[in-house]
């Protein structure tokens, strides 16, 4: 979190001690696997006279978990975006909150997109630890039906196809969305660094001289 040189001294202590919390939460739960993660918290909660049903505590346990992983990639998304984008916006007069959410922040989500896909995918996989807590998620009911009919081989066979068509959806779904975040073929910014004069021309239908 940025300290501000300006900020008094209760907003600067306010803001060292949430960017020490935050960074604490972020080291331990990626730290640490979401297996032993989901032992912790539920039995660990139970002692202390919080008894979540199975289902709440393994929302909350994949929504810490995530939460410390998407946190670092939201902010290597800004990170990439180049330092000359806020300071243009605030050239021309744009606050700090307006210049993150109308300048930095779009371009911060379509570069982490990827990341986006493969957390998603990661989870579904993962829900599978889920189990220890005895939550009926796939791989527990899949199991508990290969030891009833003592048919292994077909039962964790048929629950490698469901994963495999659930991360597969998912990841063709985002790439729908980065195609569309792309915009079309031929969107060019005119005036931009980023195209040749030469392609300019073309975009407006004016003749390229060729040597």
């Amino acid at each position: 979190i940025p300290v501000n040189k300006k900020d008094n001294i209760f907003k600067k202590i306010l803001l060292k001690t949430v960017g020490f919390i935050l960074n604490v939460y972020i080291e331990v739960f990626r730290g640490t696997p979401m297996i032993v993660q989901a032992m912790v918290i539920y039995y660990g909660s139970a002692m202390v006279g919080i008894n979540m049903p199975v289902l709440v505590a393994a929302v909350v346990i994949v929504s810490i978990n995530t939460g410390a992983y998407m946190a670092e990639i939201i902010r290597g998304g800004i990170i990439s975006v180049d330092k000359g984008q806020k300071e243009g916006a605030h050239a021309i007069g744009m606050t700090h909150w307006q210049s993150m959410v109308h300048v930095v922040l779009p371009q911060a989500v379509r570069n982490i997109m990827p990341s986006i896909g493969n957390e998603f995918v990661v989870n579904i996989k993962d829900s599978s630890v889920l189990n220890v807590i005895a939550v009926s998620e796939l791989f527990f009911v899949g199991k508990s039906a290969a030891g009833t009919y003592a048919r292994y081989f077909e039962a964790f066979a048929i629950i490698a196809a469901i994963y495999f068509v659930l991360t597969f959806t998912t990841t063709r779904l985002l790439r729908l969305l980065e195609k569309k975040m792309d915009g079309g073929k031929h969107y060019t910014i005119y005036g931009s660094q980023s195209a040749s004069d030469a392609s300019i021309k073309v975009e407006q239908g004016e003749a390229v001289p060729h040597d």
